[in-house]
């Protein structure tokens, strides 16, 4: 019996990763868009007393975390292999998903865009810590466009769910205008051949977003 998925989103969010992942897998879904852009709404604690998106509603089960999500999307779909083909692949694509949710985006652009989850109600540090939350971000572009360095994709040599994950921090790069393809450009071949998918295409049409991240 196939397993009932239901992705609760908020469109251009983090959550675009296991959107692209479930068009990806194959596997049947449906989604509801928060509309957390501006703040995860409080009304919708109850799913998620963390306040993030995305949250996976796996047969009543609700799982939180992207890297987890991703993990449970390629176990229901071996056969894509979204996590890499052999022990070595699955093991770096963990250690992606590790540093991509831990550091680009809880500590990056974590500070960038939420920099009261750091410092309260003290308004005056806002500034200063959303600086160093862009110096994490472009530190984490350098690190990521040195990685990419001769490789088609982030593991192996085929797409994984890493890949979708990198597509969200370079579309949020460039809505930044943080010159992604001319600063990054290891990063950007990458990109160009994710958009190509009809995976990703088809999540970021049911989004309605744009592919490059800049409207």
């Amino acid at each position: 019996m196939a397993p009932k998925l239901h992705l609760y989103m908020s469109t251009g969010a983090c959550s675009l990763a296991p959107h692209i992942a479930l068009q990806e897998s194959g596997l049947e879904f449906t989604t509801t868009d928060l509309g957390a852009k501006r703040g995860y709404p409080a009304e919708h604690l109850h799913l998620n007393p963390k306040g993030r998106v995305p949250i996976l509603d796996l047969d009543g089960e609700r799982i939180t975390e992207t890297p987890a999500i991703l993990g449970v999307i390629s176990a229901l779909a071996p056969e894509k292999k979204l996590l890499g083909s052999t022990l070595l692949e699955r093991a770096r694509a963990q250690e992606w998903l590790a540093w991509l949710c831990g550091t680009l985006h809880g500590q990056g652009f974590g500070a960038l865009f939420r920099p009261a989850r750091f410092v309260g109600d003290k308004e005056e540090l806002y500034d200063v810590i959303k600086a160093i939350g862009l110096q994490c971000v472009k530190n984490s572009f350098a690190y990521i466009n040195e990685k990419l360095e001769g490789k088609p994709f982030a593991v192996g040599d085929a797409f994984t769910a890493v890949d979708a994950y990198l597509y969200v921090f370079y579309r949020w790069g460039n809505m930044l205008r943080l010159g992604m393809k001319e600063n990054y450009p290891n990063y950007a071949r990458l990109v160009d051949e994710v958009v190509k998918l009809d995976s990703v295409r088809k999540a970021v049409d049911a989004e309605g977003i744009s592919f490059d991240g800049t409207l």
